[in-house]
C-alpha cells in the first residue's frame, strides 16, 4: 500500500500553513496528500444552547475540509489528493492516522523566540505516541510556513541567479547511540531537497569548567577530537551509501538543544529522535527533542525509533 503524506487539519491558520507545507513535501516525494479533518462532535445540549446550534456547526465543520482541498488542488494540480473527515479525539485520530503516513504534518503557532512556540496538547501527545515521522510547522507573522522546499525557478531570464544557497536539513546526532532510521530520514531528506546536510553533535565540557578552574587545553583538544572522530565514524557508511550529499559534521561541547535551535535559524528542515517506549511508564518525547520543537524556527521531524 501506497503510503501519504498525512496532514492533521482544523481549521485553523496553524493547520492550514502545515497543509501548504505538506503539500510541498508531498510533491518533492512523490506521494499522495491526505488531509485528515477530525470533528470532535459537541454535546448536544451544549451546541443547542449555542447560536449556531448543531446543523449550523457541522456545516461549518464539514465546509473547512472542503475548501482546503479545493485550495490545495488549484495550488498544487500535479499532487493526488485524499480527504478524510473522521469522528473522535484529535490526538487518538491523529496517531491512529500516522500508522499509515510516511510522514504526518502538523501545525505549531509560533511565539517569540524567548517564550517559544504553543504546540499545544494534541501535538505533543501525537509527537510522544506516534510510531511514524512527524513533523510540526510553524506559522509565521506573514502566514508563510518557515522552512524551504525546492522551487521551479520563476525567472527565465539571464538575470536570474541559480547560484542562491539552498537551506541545509539539520540532524541532531548522538553518536552514543546512533540509530539507522534517524540517520536515513536525514540523509534522505537532503537528497531530495538537493541542499547540505549538516550533522550536529554536542559533548559535555571537562566538570573542572564549573569550578571556574583554568581550562586545560590539551585535555580540551583531546576530547574535542574523539567527539568529532565519533561523528566522523558514525557517518561513514551513510557517506557512502548516498555519496551526493554534501555532509558537514559539527562537533561543538555545550548543549545539543542550544546548537538545535540556532541551526534551526538558517535550515530547511531540523530532524530529531525520540526513543520508542513501551512500557507502563508511557512515551517519552526527550528534553532535547522538546525543547527543539518548542523553540525551532524551522519545520522540525520528530523520528521514532526503537
Amino acid at each position: 500500500m501506497t503510503r501519504t503524506v498525512t496532514v492533521g487539519l482544523d481549521g485553523s491558520p496553524e493547520s492550514r500553513t502545515a497543509a501548504e507545507w505538506a503539500a510541498r513535501e508531498a510533491k518533492l516525494r512523490e506521494l499522495p496528500l491526505k488531509l485528515v479533518h477530525v470533528w470532535e462532535p459537541v454535546p448536544e445540549p451544549i451546541a443547542v444552547a449555542r447560536l449556531l446550534g448543531l446543523e449550523t456547526h457541522q456545516h461549518w465543520t464539514e465546509r473547512i475540509p472542503r475548501e482546503a482541498a479545493a485550495g490545495l488542488r488549484a495550488a498544487h494540480p500535479e499532487v493526488e489528493l485524499h480527504v478524510e473527515q473522521v469522528t473522535g479525539r484529535p490526538a487518538e485520530v491523529l496517531i491512529d492516522a500516522a500508522r499509515d503516513a510516511e510522514l504526518l504534518v502538523l501545525g505549531s503557532r509560533g511565539l517569540s523566540g524567548a517564550v517559544g512556540f504553543a504546540v499545544g496538547s494534541v501535538g505533543l501527545a501525537v509527537v510522544a505516541h506516534a510510531e511514524r515521522p512527524v513533523v510540526l510547522v510553524r506559522i509565521e507573522a506573514e502566514g508563510r510556513g518557515a522552512g524551504e522546499h525546492p522551487t521551479e525557478p520563476s525567472d527565465t531570464s539571464d538575470t536570474a541567479s541559480d547560484t542562491t544557497p539552498s537551506r541545509p536539513v539539520v540532524l541532531g546526532l548522538d553518536t552514543t547511540a546512533p540509530d539507522d532510521t534517524l540517520i536515513r530520514f536525514a540523509f534522505e531528506a537532503a537528497l531530495q531537497r538537493g541542499t547540505p546536510l549538516r550533522v550536529i553533535h554536542a559533548w559535555n565540557e571537562p566538570p573542572y569548567i564549573a569550578y571556574g578552574m583554568l581550562p586545560d587545553l590539551e585535555l580540551n583538544a583531546q576530547i574535542a577530537a574523539e567527539q568529532a572522530a565519533a561523528v566522523t565514524s558514525a557517518l561513514r557508511p551513510w557517506r557512502q551509501k548516498f555519496p551526493t550529499v554534501d555532509v558537514v559534521e559539527d562537533s561543538r561541547p555545550g548543549k545539543a538543544a542550544n546548537h538545535l535551535v540556532d541551526a534551526a535559524g538558517e535550515a530547511s528542515l531540523v530532524v530529531v529522535g525520540r526513543r520508542i517506549r513501551r512500557s507502563p511508564l508511557g512515551a517519552h518525547i526527550g528534553p532535547v527533542t522538546h525543547a527543539v520543537l518548542h523553540h525551532s524556527t524551522a519545520p522540525v521531524v520528530v523520528v521514532p525509533h526503537d
